[in-house]
């Protein structure tokens, strides 16, 4: 099985830098560039598609609330409208400096607030996927486990890869628990790499109370700025080539 294996980058500001975004990109195989809202700037975003182009790594927009000094994190109250016109600049944001270098942007990912939101309310999905069709129905969308984002996706005939978020914790829903929880990210290298393994050999994962759900997921999600996520990053990879498995792009998967 062709498992793709991404991280969010391009996170930060300015001076300001977040993760080691080179060498990620040497483990990754596809990566989710912030677009300027809840971080990156022009300079960050171009470096780094230049980065993962000269390695071969996919490129794609991940996208979020206007929200820089909450990184993204906190809900911002906006009609559907308003949604869709901000969705639509980041992606024209990412696609025009990875056109102007001679790069493609394959997919396109929601971070943070915005990414919760539509996988948990079908009418946060339904608006946001419209816009993401209308800018481009070519481009891969990569979500955590949603129906929301399923069912969404089906009426604009967008193409969803559910991603497996390897550092975070989740219901019974198959929902990311909220950050505040005790445990709801995971930084235990042991304990990450077994919640690899068993996705890989069984398809599901334990939640965070305890119970077994399935995780139908043909991708493995690493926060770029979860600490010590470049060493995460390779025990992940690791793990996935030692089940057998080979480390490949969504573009490059079947569908």
């Amino acid at each position: 099985m062709n498992i793709d294996l991404n991280a969010d980058l391009a996170e930060g500001y300015g001076a300001w830098r977040m993760g080691d975004d080179a060498a990620l990109l040497d483990v990754l195989s596809s990566a989710n560039l912030a677009c300027g809202f809840h971080a990156g700037d022009p300079v960050i975003m171009q470096r780094t598609i230049r980065q993962a182009a000269d390695r071969g790594v996919d490129i794609g927009a991940h996208v979020g609330f206007p929200d820089r000094q909450g990184f993204g994190r906190r809900v911002m109250q906006l009609n559907a409208e308003e949604l869709a016109a901000m969705v639509v600049y980041q992606l024209g944001a990412l696609e025009g400096l990875a056109r102007a270098g001679g790069a493609r942007m394959t997919h396109m990912s929601f971070h943070g607030a915005l990414g919760n939101l539509a996988a948990a309310d079908r009418e946060y999905a339904a608006p946001l996927l419209r816009a993401v069709a209308a800018f481009d129905p070519s481009l891969v969308v990569l979500s955590s486990s949603s129906r929301a984002m399923q069912e969404a996706a089906a009426e604009t005939g967008l193409r969803v890869v559910t991603c497996f978020l390897a550092d975070r914790a989740y219901d019974s829903q198959g929902l990311l628990v909220p950050r505040r929880l005790p445990g709801a990210v995971i930084h235990d290298e042991a304990a990450l790499v077994a919640r690899v393994h068993r996705f890989l050999a069984e398809g599901v994962v334990q939640t965070h109370d305890g119970a077994v759900i399935p995780m139908p997921a043909r991708s493995i999600l690493l926060h770029g700025d979860t600490p010590g996520a470049l060493r995460l990053a390779r025990a992940i990879r690791d793990a996935v080539e030692a089940c057998g498995h080979a480390v490949v792009p969504m573009s490059r998967q079947a569908g």
